[in-house]
């Protein structure tokens, strides 16, 4: 079983050449629905409501396979997309469906089953490598479409920057992927933005800053960065920006927790003589592997007993959030002055 690469989709894409069957799935929402929109309009016209059909996960698979097995109207073919079907809990005879279904193909038809939201590990989901197998099988093309190298990115902006009459200082479009993530359609939004601020001079770290907005995991580590250096009025201000740019009080939280979690990798790591580098690879960090070098700062500044007791809180702050009634920004706020105390005092609040 292969799976396939970008470039490979790409090719059969532009010369016309498609297959009848595709797994799409991934980690990059724009890749993937980038691709599935160029394979349906090399297919069918969208607004042909008897050769385009679209299932989501609450389709029945019978009615998706008849769907797929039905003679295009008035044309030479049909596409039939299933989006988001949830194969992991479905069961045994919907999934050997789905194997059918992606095994089968059917000449006059494309079929493309599409994990735009459903997102999974693809070497460890023994599933998915069955169905796709199954899609290989039957002359398919499965394809994981992940968010591009930091290579990748930094010359999509430099050559995007170059097109519209503006460049960048040394390291600051890394920069800008660090702050506002992976996400090509994010990247290309706050490059417009830049370019239009800038005219026709060079984008530094502090035009970045001053006009990009910033992806939750960059907001998230600054506090960190204002947690560990103990300052309780710069950590109310960082969390008064994700109130006032409306993140959600339990994504914040949740963020929080994965900050932690980061810096506890690599405390354990380090401790058994581990690189930053094996901990991307086992954990499957990829191109997010800087946010490590920032958790090795923070794992420098305390120990495991103060990682234990700031977990506590943040399991506990999780707890209260679904208590009734809670007032969720002050649960947040309260838990930043505990953090705080306890890197500073290695004890929690309630018993100083």
């Amino acid at each position: 079983m292969a799976v396939c690469f970008e470039q490979m989709l790409a090719n059969s894409i532009k010369s016309g050449n498609l297959l009848n069957t595709y797994f799409i799935f991934g980690d990059d929402a724009y890749l993937k629905k980038m691709y599935v929109d160029r394979i349906v309009d090399k297919t069918v016209d969208r607004e042909d409501v008897f050769n385009f059909l679209k299932f989501d996960d609450s389709a029945s698979l019978q009615e998706v396979y008849d769907a797929k097995e039905e003679f295009p109207m008035m044309a030479d073919k049909k596409c039939v997309v299933l989006c988001d079907y949830d194969f992991e809990h479905a069961s045994k005879s919907d999934f050997d469906k789905l194997m059918e279904l992606l095994s089968n193909p059917v000449d006059t038809t494309v079929f493309i089953f599409w994990c735009n939201n459903l997102e999974f590990d693809f070497k460890r989901n023994d599933k998915a490598k069955k169905l796709a197998a199954a899609t290989e099988k039957g002359g398919g093309m499965a394809v994981q479409l992940n968010h591009r190298q930091v290579s990748d990115l930094r010359k999509m902006l430099l050559d995007g920057a170059a097109k519209r009459g503006t460049s960048f200082e040394s390291g600051a479009a890394d920069y800008l992927i660090q702050n506002c993530g992976e996400d090509i359609n994010v990247l290309r939004n706050e490059l417009e933005k830049l370019c239009a601020y800038v005219g026709h001079g060079s984008i530094s770290k502090k035009h970045i800053d001053y006009v990009s907005v910033k992806s939750i995991e960059a907001s998230i580590y600054d506090l960190a960065r204002e947690i560990f250096g103990k300052n309780i009025d710069k950590s109310m201000v960082l969390l008064d920006e994700l109130f006032y740019n409306r993140t959600e009080p339990s994504i914040i939280l949740h963020s929080i927790f994965t900050v932690f979690i980061d810096i506890y990798r690599v405390s354990a790591a380090t401790e058994a003589g581990l690189k930053i580098t094996d901990i991307a690879k086992y954990f499957g960090y990829g191109n997010r592997e800087f946010v490590l070098k920032k958790a090795e700062d923070y794992a420098r500044k305390t120990d495991k007993k103060k990682l234990k007791l700031c977990f506590d809180e943040i399991v506990a702050a999780d707890s209260a959030f679904k208590s009734f009634a809670s007032n969720e920004r002050i649960i947040l706020e309260e838990l930043i002055v505990k953090l705080i105390y306890i890197l500073s005092k290695g004890e929690k609040l309630d018993n100083a």
